[in-house]
């Protein structure tokens, strides 16, 4: 266990599924005998930027991305009404900690040639082209703060969380045209794409921002569940609340805001993170039941007041390497990160970062991947040994990290 130090408390995000992100597929084959090199995409959220970086080995920088070219005309529309300045400024001083967050999530489109971006202080996602730097086309979002998103299978769709207005918009990814929507619990977060394309599953988080976080104040938090809805039509086809799960598991002091969730590679399992809570969760498909919980070790330098935990955060970030024997977890709120052994539940080595604020799992397969908010770095920490390999230095509050595509030899936007 590494010698834990002091710290500040700094923003924290959610995390997405490994279904999405697998990257020995056909898809991937393709492209990559097409002319494109695959890459890593990390949002830097307050400075809205996106370094690109290598998906493996040394994860040398390869470009980077000014994700705000339309700053300007942006603000002007927010300063010109009253009702977007007020949420704007909200964002900022909330779950922005003091900052604007210009860059959530990310997505390469197929042929490589842009990269499409959710900006929650601009309520709205954006395509970019690679090669210019320019805005291909803007989406705004229902409501006053675009979240996460999820691409589906093929890489033609993108699901986004407009997060005030309790809804899912469906993309097209190249068009930005929207193909369905549906409704959500309060405040959607994470979005899933099963690996058959067939199903999205969407959590909303409730309202993290209060200082109402005792237990005994949960229900304030607002209507928090899972949705799953067919991908083709978009209709609801099951709603899982937690709470009866986490009660009838012996944990009726537990959030059930469903944060960072990751299936396992067969989607029979799904693992996932709770508001407050340093562990996981171990949920069965089939049975509709919470099958195993892991608690993992707390920071003593961590302060236990719970309304200074960003966002109801412990821990978040979760990911699993392609083999499913491997499970990688981010300690946001106390400065580490771990490999855990999926079948014992057994940690491994306890690797300081700064705010891990995001798991994803490298090209090879090989390594997890963490965006260090608090460092301004990613770092790669092996799979097979749990120890660290590779740190990255990046952009301003590093958060959603990403695999994808850019053009053999590109560098960078000529300009924006």
């Amino acid at each position: 266990m590494p010698a834990f130090r002091p710290r500040h408390l700094c923003s924290v995000a959610a995390a997405l599924a490994l279904t999405v992100a697998a990257p020995a597929t056909a898809a991937h084959a393709a492209t990559d005998a097409a002319g494109l090199r695959e890459v890593m995409f990390v949002g830097n959220n307050w400075d809205g930027t996106a370094d690109v970086i290598k998906s493996s080995g040394d994860f040398a920088k390869v470009g980077r991305i000014n994700v705000i070219p339309d700053k300007d005309a942006r603000m002007a529309a927010i300063n010109a009404d009253p009702i977007k300045w007020i949420y704007f400024m909200a964002i900022r001083n909330g779950v922005g900690e003091g900052h604007d967050q210009f860059a959530d999530d990310m997505y390469s489109t197929p042929d490589g040639r842009s990269v499409v971006v959710s900006r929650p202080s601009f309520a709205d996602v954006v395509s970019i082209d690679l090669a210019s730097g320019k805005i291909n086309w803007r989406f705004p979002v229902a409501g006053y703060r675009s979240d996460h998103m999820a691409v589906s299978p093929d890489g033609t769709r993108v699901a986004v969380s407009a997060s005030t207005a309790n809804t899912v918009h469906v993309l097209d990814i190249d068009t930005g045209k929207q193909v369905g929507s549906f409704a959500t619990g309060d405040k959607p977060h994470e979005n899933i794409f099963t690996k058959d394309g067939k199903y999205i599953w969407n959590m909303a988080i409730g309202d993290v921002n209060t200082a109402l976080d005792d237990p005994i104040w949960d229900w304030t938090k607002g209507d928090r569940h899972i949705t799953v809805v067919d991908a083709t039509t978009y209709k609801q086809v099951k709603v899982i609340d937690m709470r009866d799960r986490l009660n009838a598991f012996g944990l009726k002091d537990f959030s059930d805001a469903v944060r960072p969730a990751v299936f396992s590679p067969d989607e029979s399992k799904l693992y996932f993170q709770v508001s407050f809570f340093n562990g996981f969760l171990e949920y069965d498909v089939a049975t509709d039941k919470i099958t195993r919980m892991k608690t993992l070790p707390k920071n003593p330098a961590t302060s236990e007041d719970r309304t200074t935990w960003v966002n109801d955060s412990r821990h978040h970030g979760i990911s699993m390497n392609p083999a499913g024997t491997k499970l990688c977890v981010a300690g946001t709120m106390d400065d580490y990160a771990t490999v855990v052994d999926r079948a014992t539940l057994q940690e491994g080595p306890l690797v300081t970062a700064s705010k891990p604020y995001w798991a994803t799992v490298s090209g090879d397969g090989k390594d997890c991947i963490i965006s260090e908010s608090g460092a301004d770095q990613v770092t790669a920490i092996d799979f097979a040994t749990g120890q660290k390999v590779a740190s990255v230095a990046v952009g301003d509050h590093p958060q959603r990290v990403r695999l994808g595509h850019v053009p053999e030899g590109w560098t960078g936007p000529s300009s924006g």
